[in-house]
């Protein structure tokens, strides 16, 4: 049972109860075991999103562990010990104390593009943490209270109901909410009289203080679409309807104030957000496992990830149900997990998941009864039931499955289920599950040390068990972290990286369902309408959004339904856009895009022309190991534009490509051929043959990620070295003739010495 955490693999939905909002704190266990936990090493990718495959194998006769996939990167937060001498003393500091917390975060000090490595050491604790009981309200996320908004109320002027219209009938809106709804079915139908009309409405809406359409129009304004784009515009709109609520806006503004380093108000917004986060974490009807899928391998469409985001109707998934009809129990728990997470393009469906949870335990399956427990905790799909959620974890525990004393611990701290709150012994159900790495015991373990619940207050050993957890992905880890680093509560304030981490729990909220729908759209054909959602959350800082719809108007171009200042988008003014879009996306750490800001720069597309910031481009994306940006960088040397002319440079730049990326090989190889050629041929018809051909090296990014060549580049290169191949023998053969008739007309040199015949 896991009422609010993420393994490091999962991130695991929690609800609230009705008479209380104090799970909104606790960690129940994940369900990945000791064994399976221990092969996970978390890397920050290019961007800031990581999705971990949801299932491994869907050979069923194997049992594979389950993974869930994590919504957006996690930064790795590694406790080293490090050797010091201790001070003498009558009350010695602890060893563990002495320690260096490394955080590598996909974002520099300004949350860039640039990798950076902050290491705390001991001086960055404080001495004496507070404990300045005053101070409780601001920590007590503990007190019993009921609380907790709706999910509407959590992200007004969501547009859930144009998505998810409400089953049944629906409770009458006001008038203006219903205007508003109905205007941005407009902007969203892809017809250009209704996305005009759309705009208008929302205009005038926003003139009368409407929050939820000052922040559409912000979006407007900041697309410039149907009229001149205008950042200032952009901003001010936003601020207006961020003062009136509304939460998107507010990602908006946060992530702005964030790009220019200005963390003093982007900590308030994030931290602001993230708590949103955290408390629709336990509210929601959906999973927070949103997952972010990128439409795109490179330059090609992510075919693998969008065919497992089908769905039922995906061919695995059919097989992986036929399975588990057939009686397969370890199919009848996955499929369970599939209904109860909605994953791979799956509505969340609890009925049908605690129907298969049911029939996997009359199999055996032991897994489904901690599962189960969670379920009767949190009344999905059933009405709650505290007695029966501890029968069903006492079960499960019985089975070796560690995470279930996460979830007993988490009902003795509660009192759910048992004869009365116990402490002792939620400590020590919380430590039976710490011990075997599960994440939740050191979140839970972290809880209590902070708050002094059943131990004595002790910050700093709350700090190493969340230290943990985050390292593991639990999200509810880096909110404690990011408030300890923006209070300065255990370790000296550090806003930049209390930014960063209120960051990654943010895009976590309610709005990021705006994903979801997008995916859905782009899934049946309806690219326009996935562009303008994109489009949504590339203005919220979400980086995949932003790489999904710059790549988008680069592949559809008018099919993208763009629409500029005065209609459909020009070539420049998409062109500009999609720069725009790569350029955000680059500063987050998308490789990718930075490699197509290079292209842009190298091609004047969007931008005028400038191989120089080309250059700087591909050296950033070179960074990131990119053998696409080395190999253009060699290509650059070997021409002149906008690097030294120098071939030794060059060659290095094409050897590491082929170094870095096997399948570069082919266009590595005939880039030597052409080194080749103007080193020992320099000034001559083959070389000028060659820089006379136009677009010598188109990009080949298709040739490095994919492999495979499409049969018009393969012909137009099998041309270029037939061309090569015969221009050399043409030569060879012109030097050899020149030769033999220089000997032939050479006079006899004895004769002209006047030596007797």
């Amino acid at each position: 049972m896991n009422f609010n955490g993420i393994n490091s693999r999962s991130l695991l939905p929690g609800q609230s109860d009705p008479q209380s909002e104090t799970e909104n704190n606790w960690a129940g266990p994940n369900f990945t075991k000791k064994d399976e936990l221990s092969k996970v090493t978390w890397q920050i990718p290019s961007g800031a999103e990581n999705v971990a495959s949801e299932v491994e194998d869907y050979n069923c006769n194997n049992t594979p562990s389950i993974a869930f996939p994590i919504l957006f990167a996690i930064p790795i937060v590694v406790i080293r010990t490090t050797q010091h001498n201790t001070m003498a003393g009558p009350n010695p500091i602890p060893k563990w104390l002495f320690l260096s917390l490394t955080l590598i975060l996909s974002l520099s000090v300004s949350v860039g593009a640039r990798h950076f490595v902050l290491v705390l050491s001991q001086e960055d604790y404080k001495d004496d943490p507070p404990a300045d009981p005053d101070s409780a309200a601001e920590w007590d996320e503990f007190g019993d209270g009921d609380s907790h908004k709706s999910e509407d109320d959590l992200d007004p002027g969501s547009w859930r109901p144009i998505f998810e219209p409400p089953a049944g009938d629906p409770q009458p809106l006001p008038e203006s909410d219903a205007a508003y709804h109905s205007a941005v079915h407009k902007l969203m139908s892809g017809d250009p009289d209704l996305i005009q009309d759309g705009a208008a409405e929302i205009g005038a809406l926003a003139e009368t203080g409407h929050p939820a359409s000052q922040s559409v129009l912000g979006f407007l304004w900041g697309m410039g679409l149907l009229r001149e784009r205008s950042k200032g515009k952009a901003f001010l709109y936003h601020h207006f309807a961020a003062e009136g609520g509304n939460m998107q806006s507010k990602m908006a503004l946060a992530y702005s104030y964030t790009r220019q380093d200005m963390f003093d108000k982007g900590v308030n917004l994030y931290g602001e957000l993230a708590e949103v986060a955290v408390n629709s974490f336990l509210i929601s009807k959906e999973s927070p496992v949103i997952e972010a899928v990128r439409l795109h391998n490179g330059a090609e469409e992510n075919k693998e990830a969008l065919r497992k985001s089908k769905g039922e109707e995906d061919e695995d998934f059919q097989i992986l149900e036929y399975q588990a009809q057939k009686g397969n129990a370890a199919a009848m728990y996955k499929v369970g997990l599939f209904y109860y997470f909605g994953l791979r393009g799956l509505r969340r469906d609890h009925s049908k998941a605690l129907w298969w949870f049911l029939k996997a335990v009359d199999k055996g399956e032991p897994r489904s009864m901690e599962l189960l427990g969670e379920i009767y905790a949190r009344g999905a799909g059933v009405e709650r039931n505290y007695t029966k959620a501890f029968e069903w974890l006492t079960l499960a525990s019985r089975h070796h499955l560690y995470s279930a004393y996460n979830g007993m611990g988490y009902l003795y701290v509660k009192g759910y289920g048992v004869d009365q709150k116990n402490y002792t012994k939620a400590k020590e159900y919380f430590e039976k599950a710490a011990d075997n790495d599960e994440v939740g015991g050191h979140y839970n373990l972290g809880v209590m040390y902070l708050k002094g619940i059943g131990v004595n207050r002790d910050v700093k050993l709350a700090c190493k068990f969340f230290v943990f957890a985050a390292n593991h992905g639990q999200p509810k880890a880096f909110y404690q972290l990011a408030k300890i680093f923006h209070t300065g509560l255990g370790f000296k304030k550090n806003i930049p990286l209390a930014t960063a981490l209120y960051k990654l729990v943010a895009e976590r909220g309610p709005w990021s369902s705006l994903s979801r729908w997008a995916l859905e759209s782009y899934l049946k054909g309806d690219v326009g309408k996935a562009f303008m959602l994109y489009s949504r959350m590339a203005e919220m800082g979400y980086e995949v959004a932003q790489s999904n719809a710059a790549w988008i108007l680069d592949k559809y171009g008018e099919r993208s339904m763009c629409m500029g200042e005065s209609g459909f988008c020009t070539d420049a003014e998409r062109h500009q856009r999609a720069h725009s879009l790569w350029w955000q996306a680059s500063e987050q750490g998308n490789e990718h895009a930075a490699l197509l800001i290079g292209d842009a720069y190298y091609y004047g597309r969007g931008t005028a022309r400038d191989y120089e910031r080309a250059a700087e481009a591909y050296m950033h994306a070179k960074s990131q190991l990119n053998a696409q940006a080395m190999f253009n960088l060699g290509y650059m040397h070997e021409h002149g534009q906008g690097l030294p002319y120098d071939l030794h440079l060059a060659k290095r730049y094409y050897d590491e490509a082929l170094e870095h990326d096997s399948a570069a090989k082919l266009p590595v190889t005939l880039a030597l051929s052409s080194l080749w050629v103007r080193k020992n041929y320099a000034d001559s018809f083959m070389v000028q043959v060659i820089d006379s051909l136009p677009e010598l090296y188109p990009k080949l990014e298709a040739w490095v990620e994919n492999v495979l060549l499409e049969e018009g580049n393969a012909t137009i290169l099998t041309l270029f070295v037939c061309l090569l191949t015969v221009l050399y023998l043409r030569e060879r053969q012109r030097r050899q003739a020149a030769v033999a008739a220089g000997e032939v007309a050479q006079p006899n040199r004895p004769n002209e010495l006047g030596a007797p015949m």
